[in-house]
């Protein structure tokens, strides 16, 4: 079965042989088949989708796959994963040269790493990577993909995508390879490089993990129907109930960032049947009761929610929610204990200007936020990094720096809400009150509920704007 991304935007395209219920039936017009002349084009998480999981971190709205979350269904596959690595480090134990068990345990803890949201797995993973490499330096595929999926664990993208291109060479027809290169290269901004990526995965995969990349791409080029059919068959090739409970999760996204909150609520809770208690599910599940401004149920919720998988997502999320409802003190132990996580990431090796500048820009040091922007800028220039430099260059008051940026971060077409409001926020400071209009009705229109405090912001900014008229 083959699957392609037709070059042209018109969605995903393929061909199932003596399958009539398969991919090309699903796949009718508006799809391309291959026949029709598309070309190969593709795509936010990790073992089970290797990579994704901690390629992105979610802030300000951005609809991004994906970090790590704790759930019922991870603790199964925590326990597992223990035990596997008691394996292999007893079989070291007596093979201690054998290069490919310590890929496997290298591999192993930068899973338990996603699983346990615990940095510390980072040097150890590092160190049986390494040793396998020296045990086998050329053509070693398993610890190369290990090493490039380690590096963006820790958001190095430019070394993820070195380590991706020699296992490219070493297992060039292993989907999981091009997962890690999707991954950093979608990071880094080269568009069609994570396309290429994306398309190879699909070619020799198409499973959750392919199907999942897909559709953040789509929603990144503002291509929706095809972002939800893509999860759709993700969905479609799930087994597991960890799988299911993830293509659940997305597709509830799917839902909340295009304002659909009935359908959003439907998604998570169908995903929370399969899996009680999942982290990801009982996030969007918060998120619609804080949308609904059902503040008390949803605090509850992202209360327990924090306390056992206490993500940086969460924790902004939850302190932001905490601000509008008037517990500004309890906020700021949350956003404290953010900027603690984010030094124990940095003790570890990884690297997140771009989340700690988004965090700075609204809720602590500003001029903190172009200096962390500036330094992810100038490592990539994705339209992630643009849009946190034009926030933190506006919350500075530095407009016309901003404006460009804004620019950049619309350069893909993706419906976002965020990179719109903020987009409209910045023209309004520079009195070009028709373009601010726009766009800041724009944001609004395309997800009302993109922020328990940036949407009520838009929607004054809107009434004064209009009121000028």
């Amino acid at each position: 079965m083959s699957v392609r991304i037709d070059a042209r935007g018109r969605g995903l395209s393929g061909r199932a042989h003596g399958d009539p219920g398969g991919v090309a039936a699903l796949l009718e017009p508006p799809f391309l088949k291959p026949e029709a002349g598309g070309l190969r084009r593709w795509w936010p998480v990790p073992a089970l989708l290797v990579g994704i999981a901690t390629v992105l971190s979610v802030f300000a709205g951005y609809s991004a796959p994906i970090e790590a979350v704790p759930s019922t269904a991870h603790a199964g596959r925590q326990t597992l994963l223990a035990q596997s690595v008691a394996t292999l480090q007893a079989s070291l134990r007596e093979r201690p040269d054998d290069p490919l068990a310590w890929a496997r345990l290298g591999s192993s803890y930068v899973e338990l790493a996603r699983i346990t949201v615990d940095p510390t797995y980072y040097a150890k993973a590092q160190g049986a990577l390494e040793r396998s490499i020296r045990l086998k330096p050329a053509g070693n595929g398993p610890a190369m993909m290990g090493m490039g999926a380690l590096a963006n664990a820790r958001h190095d993208f430019t070394v993820a995508k070195d380590w991706g291109a020699k296992a490219q060479a070493a297992q060039p027809s292993t989907a999981e390879v091009y997962g890690v290169l999707a991954d950093s290269l979608t990071q880094l901004g080269d568009d069609q490089g994570s396309a290429d990526a994306v398309q190879r995965m699909l070619d020799l995969k198409p499973n959750v993990s392919s199907f999942t990349r897909a559709s953040y791409y789509f929603e990144m080029h503002g291509r929706d129907d095809d972002a939800r059919s893509a999860m759709d068959r993700a969905l479609g090739a799930a087994g597991a109930p960890d799988e299911i409970a993830f293509s659940r999760y997305y597709l509830g996204e799917l839902a909340f960032n295009s304002g659909r909150l009935d359908d959003a609520d439907a998604q998570y809770t169908q995903g929370l049947h399969v899996v009680p208690d999942d982290a990801s599910l009982t996030e969007g599940h918060a998120k619609v009761l804080a949308a609904r401004v059902q503040y008390a149920q949803a605090l509850d919720l992202y209360k327990r929610l924090v306390s056992r998988a206490p993500l940086p997502q969460y924790l902004l999320e939850y302190a932001e929610l905490l601000d509008v409802s008037g517990r500004p003190d309890e906020a700021a132990q949350q956003y404290s204990v953010i900027t603690q996580q984010q030094r124990l990431l940095e003790a570890s090796g990884a690297t997140d200007d771009l989340s700690a500048a988004q965090v700075a820009a609204d809720h602590g040091d500003k001029a903190e936020a172009v200096r962390r922007a500036q330094a992810e800028w100038g490592r990539r220039q994705s339209v992630f990094v643009a849009d946190a430099m034009a926030w933190a260059l506006h919350v500075n008051g530095r407009d016309a720096e901003a404006l460009p940026y804004t620019a950049k971060a619309a350069a893909l077409g993706w419906h976002n809400a965020t990179f719109a409001y903020h987009r409209g926020m910045i023209e309004a400071g520079l009195g070009q009150v028709a373009d601010a209009e726009q766009d800041l009705a724009r944001a609004l229109d395309i997800n009302p509920y993109f922020s328990p405090v940036h949407a009520p912001v838009a929607k004054k900014k809107l009434a004064e704007l209009r009121n000028t008229r």
